[in-house]
């Protein structure tokens, strides 16, 4: 289906937020969005909703099978409106999840276990939201690949990544309860290109649906307990997002790009496309889950 601006969406659409889970997927460029929409159908999200600009052309198999709504500017808003529109359109308990183009969800036995029958069992240890660390990818050849995209030759940083507590502004300042906030990747190795509210790689990229909850800006929710990384009993799932955006952004905006000749350090490794390796370096956590 099509639809017009979000406003259309979330009044038309419905029926296609009626059961989850549902991929929502901002296309902020053109850069692998028919690679980014097909990897999350393969997932087995019951819908992938994109929102893109008319401008923006899609092979036919994915045109047919995805539900694309007209979301063209910065002033129809940013990620945190979409999503906390569309949260409170959709039925209580859904299962939601967003990213952008270019940003690839892996979790836990992906290769071979379905998207809702993973969530089915966070859903089973009461859980209603789960973490999720963006991994920064980023082409080992600049001058090859001058955006930093590259499938093929896409390289991650296998180390540097650490957590800090996050201090409530409202209890002054101590630690909340099973909160931090995650750094590494490129936003870390470069931080001084990024802006200080923009170097986490924390994002609460899966939960259920509750009315009257909103997304921040800094992707966590208005519900505390959305933001927490684990019941209080033992450790959850948790998930990974592979995301060019940080080197595609890095590369394109005239104050960093010149000072970059490229990405690769000694902590590079090849990217294996593979959830094992995420798990392997600690980036995402299987849980109970087996």
């Amino acid at each position: 289906m099509q639809f017009s601006s979000l406003k259309d969406f979330v009044t038309r659409g419905r029926d296609v937020l009626a059961k989850g889970p549902v991929a929502l997927i901002l296309c902020e460029d053109d850069t692998e969005l028919a690679t980014t929409l097909r990897h999350h159908q393969h997932l087995a999200f019951r819908q992938v909703v994109a929102f893109l600009p008319d401008a923006f052309k899609l092979p036919r198999d994915v045109e047919d099978t995805v539900h694309r709504v007209t979301h063209g500017s910065p002033r129809d808003g940013g990620m945190d409106v979409i999503v906390t529109a569309v949260n409170n359109a959709t039925p209580e308990g859904v299962w939601l999840y967003y990213c952008y183009n270019a940003e690839f969800l892996f979790y836990p036995f992906c290769e071979t276990r379905t998207v809702g029958e993973m969530l089915t069992f966070h859903t089973e240890e009461r859980r209603d939201a789960m973490l999720t660390f963006v991994v920064d990818l980023y082409a080992d050849d600049l001058d090859r690949f001058p955006d930093a995209v590259s499938l093929e030759r896409a390289y991650i940083d296998r180390t540097g990544y650490y957590a800090l507590a996050r201090p409530d502004p409202d209890n002054h300042n101590y630690p909340k309860e099973r909160q931090l906030d995650f750094f590494g990747g490129l936003r870390w190795r470069f931080e001084e290109h990024v802006p200080q509210h923009r170097r986490k790689i924390d994002r609460v990229g899966l939960f259920r649906a509750k009315q009257g909850m909103e997304l921040r800006e800094d992707h966590t929710f208005t519900d505390e307990e959305y933001n927490t990384y684990s019941c209080p009993w033992h450790n959850n799932l948790s998930a990974s997002v592979a995301s060019f955006r940080t080197a595609k952004a890095l590369k394109r905006n005239p104050g960093s790009t010149f000072d970059i000749p490229t990405f690769r350090w000694h902590n590079s490794v090849p990217f294996e496309w593979h959830s094992r390796q995420l798990l392997d370096l600690g980036l995402m956590e299987p849980g109970q889950w087996f």
